[in-house]
């Protein structure tokens, strides 16, 4: 059994290469090297073509990117085609160099199915790493709901959506596999493909999960600021409640009229000031024991 693997599919003259040593139809090659490709599998009679996207966590940026992984399964061979230099399928690499490794001794449909299996498992790291950002944004939300934890949540919904993109037609691939149509996959193997096509059903079900919180996290913000903004009109509701019989008094001694008795008395400022502040007080009194403030 041989394993190519090729990193980088940018140069078309190798890849084509490759293609006539293994007599590859050109529309495969051509899927391979334009990276926009959809999951799919493809039957071509002597080998079977898998088109899938791993992706992976950027945690400098709190980013999803994705990458292609194209896979060509023949009878005696297993191509693999990398989109970029990645970390993700060296196990698969140094299990190969272990002979006493399972995959040493199965036939190449079972490396195809672990390196499947690995794409899958990535996709559960990220998922992780989007529900721990879901739990912070929550516990900031609901004590500081600001203008940037608005973006941050419309940020995670663009990642939850992405990874939602990428997993329902990896289920469809790995599901379409798993169905034992193909007779270069072997009964043994069928097994193992129905567990990850069971892996990718649960992913399914915590990314909906992640969609729900997200969606009533939003309303949970729309909350925050209506209460918070109801909040701050109460207050100065009371404020300016408070001051309106200030302003009665002061409008009605500031009318400057010559017969007021009020003028000619010696205590009516002072006893304006005291009527004022009076007035105050048991409004203030009166509003704390309705629990208005």
């Amino acid at each position: 059994m041989t394993y190519l693997h090729v990193t980088g599919v940018h140069h078309v003259d190798v890849i084509e290469q490759i293609g006539q040593q293994y007599g590859l139809h050109p529309l495969l090659l051509e899927d391979i090297v334009n990276t926009d490709q959809r999951p799919k599998v493809e039957d071509y009679g002597d080998y079977l073509f898998l088109v899938l996207k791993m992706i992976h966590y950027d945690e400098a940026t709190t980013e999803v990117r994705s990458e292609q992984v194209s896979i060509v399964l023949g009878a005696n061979y297993v191509i693999c085609f990398e989109e970029n230099p990645n970390d993700i399928i060296k196990p698969i690499r140094e299990h190969l160099n272990n002979s006493q490794r399972r995959i040493r001794k199965l036939g190449p449909d079972y490396l195809a199915y672990s390196i499947m299996d690995l794409i899958v498992d990535n996709y559960f790291a990220v998922q992780e790493h989007l529900g721990e950002d879901v739990e912070e944004l929550e516990d900031i939300l609901v004590t500081r709901p600001e203008t940037d934890t608005l973006q941050e949540l419309h940020r995670l919904r663009r990642e939850v959506m992405f990874l939602r993109k990428a997993v329902w037609p990896l289920r469809e691939v790995i599901g379409q596999v798993a169905r034992d149509e193909f007779s270069l996959i072997q009964q043994s193997t069928t097994i193992y493909l129905r567990d990850i096509y069971d892996h990718t059903i649960q992913l399914i079900d915590t990314i909906e999960t992640l969609r729900d919180m997200l969606s009533g996290m939003l309303d949970i913000y729309l909350s925050s600021v209506s209460n918070r903004m109801n909040n701050v009109m109460k207050v100065l509701t009371v404020i300016a409640t408070i001051f309106m019989p200030m302003t009665f008094l002061a409008g009605i001694y500031g009318m400057n009229f010559k017969n007021m008795p009020e003028y000619n008395w010696q205590w009516s400022y002072p006893a304006f000031w005291v009527a004022i502040v009076c007035i105050s007080i048991a409004m203030f009194i009166f509003f704390r024991r309705k629990r208005w403030i």
